[in-house]
């Protein structure tokens, strides 16, 4: 990190430390140093052997076993690393456990910001689950992946025998409003809003910055549509970056 954006550093703790609320926004950008794959992007999962468009609500109600086939695929892809919480998912938790950081908003469906600590809203769900859309039902998503490895497609709920869904929103899916309306919330009252790893171009959790009238700070590698009313910009590694702004915070970082 270059002197300039330091000292830029340094005003935000000083920003965090005077702030009675804050709170972050994450996106694929955090758990790439995990291991998954981004979405969008050169090297996005997007842009290479899979279709968007496979993984829409309509295409999963008119064909799930398809849906489970591409599906099991794109998990393999996605989580082939064994991923576990990085640096970027360690330092906000430390941030919501000795900060003002109120939550973590985030667009992963990983589960690694929950499995790291602190109060965390899923707004696009969480792939370590299932749900039945037909009875509300949920289940560890371990065992619906197995079956459906072994030639159940689509796995079926055990209470409804419905075809069951990976617990996140796909395309063509509303946001769970709780989740959403709890995001708003945080974000209207927050102080400090933290912007991390997103491109910031799925609505309408790409939305969110707009609410907060306080000091927005962005950390992406690409620019961001919210970049020119954002008080900070950084263009940083978000597990180098993170973990010194807890130092800075913290006070105890070197001088």
């Amino acid at each position: 990190m270059d002197e300039a954006s330091d000292d830029r550093l340094e005003s935000l703790a000083g920003d965090l430390r005077a702030a009675d609320r804050a709170v972050a926004l994450t996106g694929a950008g955090v758990s790439a140093a995990s291991g998954i794959p981004t979405f969008r992007g050169e090297d996005g999962v997007w842009g290479g052997e899979f279709d968007p468009d496979d993984f829409r609500y309509d295409r999963f109600r008119r064909d799930p076993a398809g849906f489970w086939r591409d599906r099991l695929e794109l998990h393999e892809t996605m989580f082939a690393a064994d991923p576990e919480p990085n640096a970027a998912h360690r330092a906000l938790a430390d941030l919501a456990a000795d900060g003002p950081f109120e939550a973590v908003l985030t667009q992963n469906t990983d589960g690694l910001h929950a499995e790291a600590g602190g109060t965390v809203v899923e707004l696009h769900g969480n792939a370590r689950r299932v749900v039945c859309p037909d009875c509300s039902r949920t289940a560890d998503a371990t065992s619906a992946r197995e079956r459906a490895r072994d030639g159940e497609l689509p796995p079926r709920c055990e209470s409804c025998d419905g075809a069951l869904k990976p617990d996140v929103i796909l395309f063509g899916e509303r946001l769970p409003g709780e989740a959403l309306a709890e995001a708003r919330r945080l974000a209207t009252a927050a102080d400090v809003f933290l912007a991390v790893g997103s491109s910031l171009t799925v609505d309408p959790a790409a939305s969110l910055p707009r609410e907060c009238d306080g000091t927005l700070a962005v950390v992406n590698y690409d620019r961001t549509r919210h970049d020119d009313r954002a008080e900070y910009v950084f263009r940083e590694d978000v597990t180098e970056l993170l973990p010194h702004l807890v130092s800075l915070v913290a006070g105890d970082a070197d001088p």
